[in-house]
């Protein structure tokens, strides 16, 4: 019996060192880990505009951004000019390049608008506008604009003239959707989700894409979806548009 109790004594005093309270250096040593953690969890997303500045954005083709771009409420908004020269235009594009990525932003469309988000954008003097190289998701406002009558692939989140959303789901004109595009070179998937649901889905490697670009108004456009790595740009369509809360993730 005195050896059966003194086997029971030693293996509840080994539990106990199991579950010994952690001293406050252990408590505060595990605090810094887990907010290591969260820290970096945030860091993952670059804020590419933060609603304050303009900084790591240009004019396409320039090395600034002209006046019709402004800043008002944490959101970068374009008023088009009245007497616009012959050829001019302000595109703006990111002063870095990305490949794989996650990007989200808010849009919100002058009323009968129209404008886009590119990726693989190549700045090149020969091409006066980023759509010559850079495929765009479509920002339209669907009711007004004449484009929403001319094919679903022109409509908003549309993969501009390739893919169609598979349904509308943009708020009135004047409020803010918000969009994620997803472009995975590694997994050979592009995804854009609107306003919470995924609308357009496609693949971004040949065969594949080539095919597409070959079903479209680009399929003899020389430069054009050839840039795996290349800016992200947002177009002056000679319309009113706004945006914010830009954000990317490389993957």
């Amino acid at each position: 019996m005195k050896q059966l109790l003194c086997i029971v004594l030693i293996t509840l005093s080994a539990l106990g060192c199991k579950e010994k309270a952690k001293t406050p250096a252990e408590d505060a040593a595990e605090a810094i880990s887990e907010a290591d953690v969260t820290t970096s969890e945030n860091e993952e997303w670059i804020v590419l505009f933060d609603g304050t500045s303009f900084d790591g954005w240009k004019e396409y083709l320039k090395e600034d951004i002209s006046e019709h771009w402004k800043l008002e409420d944490g959101a970068m908004v374009f008023y088009p000019p009245k007497d616009r020269k012959k050829g001019e235009s302000y595109n703006l594009v990111t002063e870095k390049e990305f490949a794989d990525f996650e990007l989200s932003l808010e849009w919100r469309i002058a009323e009968g608008g129209n404008s886009g988000i590119f990726w693989g954008v190549a700045e090149m003097p020969s091409l006066k506008q980023p759509y010559q190289t850079g495929p765009e998701i479509q920002v339209l406002d669907n009711e007004k604009h004449p484009d929403g009558k001319n094919g679903t692939s022109h409509q908003a989140g549309a993969l501009y003239d390739m893919v169609s959303p598979t349904k509308d789901v943009t708020k009135p004109v004047g409020e803010w959707n918000t969009c994620v595009l997803t472009i995975n070179h590694e997994t050979n998937q592009g995804s854009v989700m609107l306003n919470g649901e995924k609308v357009v889905e496609f693949p971004v490697n040949d065969p594949e894409w080539s095919t597409m670009v070959a079903d479209s108004k680009f399929a003899d456009w020389e430069h054009f979806g050839k840039h795996t790595t290349g800016k992200i740009g947002l177009q002056d369509h000679g319309d009113g548009v706004a945006f914010r809360n830009i954000k990317i993730k490389e993957l």
